[in-house]
């Protein structure tokens, strides 16, 4: 079986031999029952073939479809004019580029349709010629496909205000052409990771229909459980026998290091294709997908942001608190969504509200593990620490535990935790333990305790034993345990079989490490 790894065309794939995941049903629906979409997903989900294959289809290829849904569902195979607008090699870090771009296409499509260019119109009013001239010329309304299409502004943002408004203006008035020229479109398609506010990029032309959240196209973009089960049932038995597991068993570790994605109410479970894609060709579980790069503006956003993440995941929203990007580092929450780094874990429809969290395994470690090498220790050490720790956790080690906490610790920098209120300090020392439990998560079971003074305690769970925390900035151990009996943490494991550990930790402003700690 061959893997598409890094091909996003899909002629190529088709052609060469590669395994293709139909899609064309769902393909087929969107043409026939819309005209003008709007589509966010993450980076490396398949938004690049998805293009390609519309492209392919509104090219009347219909070789390309055999034994696809759409050799059954189309029957016309009309061939339109298509302009396919790719802003993904291009770096829009240097002023004009996003110009130049757009200038080589139009003169590019001018020289094809043979249009006499007018240097005195921009070049949104030039493309809007090239649109009615290749209407009348096949007497087919035309296809317009933009891939990233917020790359221009991305590459920029939080980095260079002036250019990046530059950009806005220039995409908002080359996108305004399709207001003009609606009578010579048959269909529209722009994607990219983010959606900005409709006051800045799509003001000038008639609202894209956005089905980012669409139940019904959910999975148009990477892979399904029941497409795992239908196309990859053999390697999936392969890597079992690597890994000296079941079948089974095999899936589910699948499933929690790389699906878990919900773009919906449905919740339909998508696997990220890019990583899931990786590990069945390797025949190995590696985080694949993070491992090949943090976008810089997320990281930048993340910098101004720091110790309020504890504060976004595990949180019911609406939708428009994180669909909607503005570009406000105070509130990154819907950058961090649109990014792939949290997604919809349920849904509560009385409410309308969506609770986000971490979408698997994958990103969970390699997230809180940029976030912990940037606010503690350097990533090595961070990554080492926790996995000795899980050891420990696994063994019923208590002592060995407190030793570790005490370590990791007294191991941060005095600057790095020197805050100049109580206030900070509390905030400092509650997403430090965040960050700790949240990795240790990645490894075993963490369950969060919403309390109204922050989240610092947790539960980890494993196999033989049940660990609740409770920690204590400048209070004793004692004080700590008080609590884990007065809330009541350990009710719901009275009838557990595995054994409970009550940890109760005072933790030291002054020295930044433990200075008590009890168990029962």
């Amino acid at each position: 079986m061959k893997y598409p790894i890094g091909i996003q065309s899909f002629d190529q794939i088709i052609e060469d031999g590669y395994v293709y995941i139909d899609k064309t049903d769902l393909v087929y629906k969107l043409t026939h029952e819309g005209k003008i979409y709007f589509l966010s997903r993450p980076r490396r989900f398949g938004k690049s073939l998805l293009v390609s294959t519309l492209e392919n289809y509104y090219l009347g290829r219909k070789e390309l479809f055999r034994g696809l849904a759409m050799e059954k569902l189309e029957k016309d195979w009309n061939v339109h004019p298509v302009f396919h607008i790719d802003f993904n090699s291009s770096d829009f870090t240097k002023e004009y580029v996003l110009e130049e771009r757009l200038r080589d296409y139009v003169q590019k499509w001018e020289r094809e349709y043979a249009v006499q260019a007018n240097e005195r119109l921009d070049v949104g009013a030039r493309f809007r010629d090239i649109l009615e001239a290749a209407h009348k010329q096949t007497g087919r309304r035309a296809v317009v496909l933009v891939d990233e299409y917020d790359k221009p502004v991305l590459d920029v943002l939080d980095r260079d205000g002036k250019l990046e408004e530059q950009h806005r203006n220039t995409l908002k008035a080359f996108y305004s052409v399709f207001k003009g020229a609606d009578s010579h479109l048959q269909f529209v398609l722009l994607t990219g990771v983010t959606k900005f506010s409709q006051v800045s990029v799509f003001s000038g032309f008639n609202q894209p229909k956005d089905i980012s959240m669409d139940t019904r196209y959910e999975a148009l973009c990477g892979i399904t459980q029941e497409e795992i089960d239908r196309y990859f049932t053999e390697p999936m038995a392969e890597m079992a026998i690597k890994y000296r597991c079941t079948p089974e068993e095999m899936r589910q570790k699948l499933k929690m290091q790389y699906d878990g994605y919900h773009f919906g109410e449905e919740l339909t479970d998508i696997y990220n294709p890019f990583s899931l894609l990786n590990a069945l060709d390797s025949r190995h579980i590696r985080d694949y997908w993070f491992s090949s790069g943090t976008p810089t503006y997320l990281v930048r956003l993340l910098r101004h942001f720091r110790e309020n993440m504890n504060e976004l995941t595990g949180k019911y929203y609406r939708a428009e608190q994180f669909v909607d990007y503005k570009a406000d580092v105070e509130y990154p929450l819907p950058m961090i969504y649109q990014s792939g780094y949290l997604t919809i874990k349920d849904y509560n429809q009385q409410f309308n509200t969506f609770l986000l969290d971490f979408p698997n395994n994958e990103v969970k470690s390699g997230f809180l593990t940029l976030l912990a090498a940037d606010y503690l220790q350097p990533e090595e050490e961070t990554g080492g620490w926790v996995q000795t720790l899980v050891m420990a956790l696994q063994e019923g080690n208590t002592e060995r535990i407190r030793d570790l906490f005490t370590a990791f610790l007294a191991g941060i920098p005095y600057t790095m935790r020197r805050k100049e209120n109580e206030k900070e300090r509390e905030r400092y020392f509650q997403y430090t333990f965040y960050l700790i439990l949240r990795l240790v998560s990645v490894y075993t079971v963490y369950v969060e305790k919403p309390q109204s003074q922050g989240r610092v305690d947790g539960i980890v769970e494993t196999a033989d034993y049940v660990y609740i925390f409770e920690f204590k900035l400048d209070g004793t151990a004692a004080e700590a345990l008080q609590q884990i009996e007065e809330k009541g943490y350990d009710r719901e494991y009275v009838a557990d079989r595995r054994k409970i550990y009550r940890i109760g930790a005072g933790f030291s402003s002054e020295t930044g490490t433990i200075a008590e700690w009890k168990v029962q």
